[in-house]
């Protein structure tokens, strides 16, 4: 029985190459490219399988494209169900220039979702049965109803399943006026959410908890970047550093650390212990290049760090 579902909305095929400089105009050199299937709600069920914790991954998937993403993803140690759709699963660009470590990421649009396609997505998952977690991670395709992620709370609601979203704008507001169990912005989009151009550290306790009593929202972490996280519930204002790590890529790192709080949560543990091992497979994440996601003997190493800090 599936537990955990991770959904995409747009997933792509990650192409990811080095070169030693980006120069316009110039043919450039690039190494053998890597390919893996990628997007958000993908990235986290990969990164749950490398932390020992099992996810089923629902995503659309069409085209010549889609048929090579699902040759991709059946590589991977996850299981998976494609929702079929006309249009061609997209393609992304990953770029490491060697000689600055600089990273360019090049996301393409992605298809035109129908409006059966997506209400066929809808129908799949509000007849599971059993499932405790429903993870929504990434933008939505075209096509998709801007409420697309409060429909889905709607349905998390019915089938008793805990709610987990990490998207921004327009869908992640929506979403948590509806009600959503863990929201994972960054501080940037949190300030949106608030009406605010910008929010200071000191303020987000507040405007969170103000999501919090308006939402229904059970958990809100904002994402710092290389700073950590902040961690509100009703009850609890967490603050978790971030160790200093060496950054090859940073891609997925986002989608490592809801992974990882998603794994805590699995498993019954504290709200400390969600943020920090959060925190802790965000960064293990941009430790390793392109598209590889956490290792979980980097998590371990740096939760130990992280738990000594907090």
């Amino acid at each position: 029985m599936t537990k955990i579902l991770t959904l995409t909305l747009n997933p792509s095929i990650d192409k990811s190459t080095n070169i030693d400089a980006l120069i316009p105009e110039q043919k450039l050199r690039c190494t053998t490219p890597k390919y893996e299937p990628g997007g958000g709600g993908i990235n986290v069920s990969r990164a749950l399988s490398k932390l020992g914790t099992t996810s089923k991954a629902l995503y659309f998937s069409g085209g010549h494209t889609g048929e090579i993403f699902d040759e991709l993803i059946a590589l991977e140690n996850i299981e998976y169900q494609r929702v079929a759709i006309k249009g061609n699963t997209r393609e992304n660009m990953i770029v490491l220039e060697t000689s600055s470590n600089k990273q360019y990421r090049f996301g393409m649009d992605g298809p035109t979702i129908e409006t059966q396609e997506w209400q066929n997505l809808l129908d799949e998952i509000a007849k599971m049965q059993g499932l405790e977690f429903l993870v929504g991670s990434g933008s939505l395709a075209p096509g998709l109803p801007v409420d697309f992620y409060a429909r889905l709370a709607k349905i998390a609601t019915k089938i008793n399943a805990k709610f987990i979203l990490d998207t921004s704008g327009e869908p992640l507001q929506a979403a948590a006026k509806e009600g959503v169990y863990l929201l994972k912005p960054n501080i940037g989009e949190l300030a949106n959410m608030c009406g605010l151009e910008e929010l200071r550290t000191e303020q987000i306790k507040e405007k969170a908890l103000e999501i919090i009593v308006k939402g229904n929202c059970k958990m809100v972490v904002v994402s710092l970047g290389p700073q950590g996280a902040i961690l509100v519930t009703k009850d609890e204002y967490i603050k978790i550093p971030a160790p200093t790590v060496k950054k090859r890529s940073t891609v997925g790192a986002g989608d490592s650390m809801v992974a990882g709080m998603v794994h805590q949560l699995s498993k019954a543990k504290s709200v400390k212990e969600i943020g920090m091992f959060g925190v802790a497979c965000g960064s293990a994440a941009t430790m390793n290049y392109g598209t590889e996601l956490c290792k979980k003997e980097d998590v371990e190493t740096l939760y130990a760090w992280i738990e000594k800090q907090v």
